[in-house]
């Protein structure tokens, strides 16, 4: 699958709903495109990023009759940002995504997930306690957390430097802020097809970052993952079952996370369909949002299974 390279330009989100919702003890900011009465589609962010990320992905969706919902993840930008990093384990990550979903009015949704969203949407599918509040699920550049643990390799290890960098105290945060975020913009900018970003996207995905306290918490994600206890955290996920429909999409060009991840994935998913990009990165989304928007449409219509 592969498309020409979309160039960014200023995107005007002045249509996009904007609101506070109360969920799990804390004030997620949330915002929202398309008919209330529209199917919900829950959309979940990754690092460093915010709601932002899925602006292309919510005017497709509204425009399809989708209810498209992307709150700003617990820390990140507007929504509350509790200190400590025993508030980022991933125990408590999925107890926002269920609170979010009744929060908001809902029973269930499509949920979809990009890089840490995709690892919170993995695990809240594949818990038997959670997953009644998801329909459909579609990750975008995140490794099922068994798969990645499973499939950890030197080259994968290698790819994944920053997670042990991020352990270390304050380091991490002073050279990510430092020059007014200038590595920030680095890591966007430079691990993307040309074009992906305009200074304009840059400049708000620094702003989301620079409110205080946010890059901490952002970084904190990585300490808890280190920090708690993976293998007892692997034993509460169970095999997605067939009765619940799975995209996986993969942009091929990701410096982070390889393509392997992607392999021998039947044995986690009963149901899964995955649709590789290859003239995409990590950043696939905003990469190559045409692509990611058809699969994605597509893969909600399609009738299961």
């Amino acid at each position: 699958m592969s498309s020409s390279p979309t160039t960014s330009t200023a995107f005007d989100d002045t249509t996009f709903e904007s609101s506070f919702v109360s969920a799990n003890g804390l004030r997620f900011h949330v915002v929202m495109s398309g008919p209330k009465d529209g199917k919900p589609v829950l959309l979940l962010h990754g690092f460093p990023e915010f709601w932002y990320s899925w602006r292309h992905q919510l005017r497709a969706l509204a425009q399809a009759g989708y209810r498209a919902i992307a709150p700003d993840l617990r820390g990140y930008n507007l929504s509350d940002k509790p200190q400590g990093i025993e508030n980022y384990r991933t125990r408590v990550l999925m107890e926002d995504v269920v609170a979010l979903v009744a929060a908001l009015g809902y029973s269930a949704v499509d949920l979809v997930g990009h890089d840490w969203g995709g690892a919170i949407a993995w695990a809240v599918a594949a818990s038997a306690e959670h997953r009644h509040v998801v329909h459909r699920l579609t990750v975008v550049n995140a490794p099922h957390p068994a798969a990645f643990v499973r499939r950890m390799s030197l080259s994968q290890l290698r790819r994944s430097w920053y997670m042990l960098f991020f352990q270390l105290p304050f380091l991490p945060e002073k050279l990510i802020s430092k020059d007014g975020f200038a590595t920030l913009r680095r890591m966007l900018a430079g691990s993307a097809e040309r074009g992906a970003f305009s200074q304009l996207d840059l400049d708000r995905f620094v702003e989301a970052m620079a409110q205080p306290g946010a890059l901490t918490c952002a970084v904190n994600y990585y300490r808890a993952m280190l920090r708690q206890n993976l293998v007892a955290e692997l034993r509460r996920l169970s095999t997605i079952p067939a009765s619940l429909p799975v995209l996986l999409v993969w942009g091929e060009r990701d410096p982070a996370l390889g393509k392997e991840l992607t392999y021998n994935l039947h044995t986690l998913v009963d149901n899964l369909r995955i649709e590789y990009v290859p003239d995409a990165g990590h950043w696939v989304q905003q990469e190559r949002p045409d692509v990611v928007n058809r699969a994605l449409l597509s893969f909600l219509e399609s009738k299961p299974r």
